[in-house]
């Protein structure tokens, strides 16, 4: 009788997880297409750079705001709802972008796409971590990171659509989302643990900081390099005569190389524990980051340490979320997901303003130093944080 229980709900689970992985994908290939597609599109409309810069902050704003606000209706609605809603945002706004090419209205639906795309991320994180066994949790979220660079890497790809006419690439998007919303209609909801009555937000928040401080840093590091390179290493670049095409090239092999080591490290971090790998993949990544000033122009040794640095560094905001939800009580593990997310776009806002600060007034190689010294101190500061993941932390 056992048996027989045990296998509708493993098939469940695994469907579940797929759907969610589909989800991740969709919405990836939403934001890399939308972010250089309508600038592309402002820019034949002949409006200038800086307000093109402008209302492509849209989405980011969108994304941090929803941060703020979108733990109670996760705790309150369940998973599915949140997502659905979600999905729903994103799909509408897809498909109204074509209908006027309005600066103004594309500045509303940027802010709601971010609105709907962070609110369904959180959701899909939360979902899959709560959900995770603690043993496999760390390969199945970076099942989540790598769908969602998957996703991201061929977005871009839509532009392509653009000789059918400048609706193609929405109503193809528009599209895609649809169909993802009809198969997340198929998944029963779930909802996260509840907190205790007397347990405030407040408490909630300080409580992931007291627990898990070391484990909600990888995604302000993540956010911080990920930014940092994809604005200042094009600067950098430059000034050291690096065409514009190896330029775009070695973003694309630091991108690939987090795409394919991201279920490696997690599996990895699942068998010797997150915090080692975390502290190994800094200790390796600050390395690497050190070294790239030193290899010059020489493209073949950029490619490797490329790759390399890529692949070490790229599974921080997976892996560091998974060892939070080793640590943190399921109750309060949405609070936690709240503090990475800010934690993340405090990165993306701090790794740009750093680098081209740097690279300006410091060393045109400051961004790298800058980069490798981070990721020195943050494995350093391991060997401080002594606090062991249990199998139940409620209790």
């Amino acid at each position: 009788m056992a048996s027989s229980i045990s296998i509708p709900r493993l098939v469940s689970s695994k469907y579940r997880l797929v759907i969610l992985l589909l989800v991740v994908i969709v919405s990836g290939a939403s934001q890399g297409l939308l972010l250089p597609l309508l600038s592309i599109l402002l820019e034949r409309h002949g409006v200038s750079s800086d307000l093109n810069g402008m209302n492509a902050a849209a989405l980011y704003i969108g994304i941090f705001c929803t941060m703020f606000f979108v733990e109670k209706p996760v705790v309150r609605f369940g998973y599915k709802k949140v997502i659905v809603t979600g999905l729903i945002l994103v799909t509408g706004c897809s498909l109204l972008f074509p209908v006027n090419s309005s600066l103004y209205l594309w500045f509303v639906l940027r802010l709601l796409v971010g609105v709907g795309d962070s609110s369904l991320h959180f959701a899909t994180q939360q979902w899959i971590l709560s959900s995770s066994p603690a043993d496999k949790r760390g390969r199945f979220f970076s099942l989540y990171g790598m769908a969602y660079g998957i996703g991201f890497s061929i977005g871009p790809l839509g532009i392509n659509l653009l000789p059918f006419g400048e609706a193609a690439p929405f109503l193809i998007s528009g599209g895609l989302y649809a169909v993802i919303l009809l198969l997340m209609l198929r998944i029963p909801n779930e909802m996260p643990e509840q907190a205790s009555p007397g347990e405030n937000a407040e408490n909630r928040f300080v409580r992931s900081y007291k627990l898990a401080w070391f484990a909600l840093i990888p995604p302000l590091l993540y956010g911080v390099m990920e930014a940092s390179m994809n604005s200042s290493f094009p600067l950098y670049g430059l000034r050291i005569a690096l065409g514009k095409e190896w330029i775009s090239l070695l973003l694309l092999t630091f991108g690939l190389g987090s795409i394919i080591l991201q279920l490696p490290l997690g599996v990895w971090s699942d068998r010797i524990g997150r915090k080692k790998v975390l502290m190994i993949c800094g200790f390796t990544g600050a390395a690497l980051f050190l070294l790239i000033p030193a290899a010059g122009a020489f493209i073949p040794l950029l490619f490797l340490l490329f790759a390399l640095a890529g692949g070490v560094v790229g599974s921080f905001y997976s892996l560091g979320m998974s060892y939070a939800a080793d640590i943190v009580p399921k109750t309060i593990l949405p609070a936690a997901g709240v503090i990475a997310s800010v934690h993340y776009s405090v990165g993306s806002v701090l790794g740009p303003v750093f680098g081209g600060y740097g690279i300006q007034y410091v060393s045109i190689h400051s961004l790298f130093y800058f980069l490798g010294a981070v990721f020195l101190v943050f494995a350093l500061i391991g060997f401080g944080f002594t606090r062991e993941p249990k199998e139940d932390v409620g209790t």
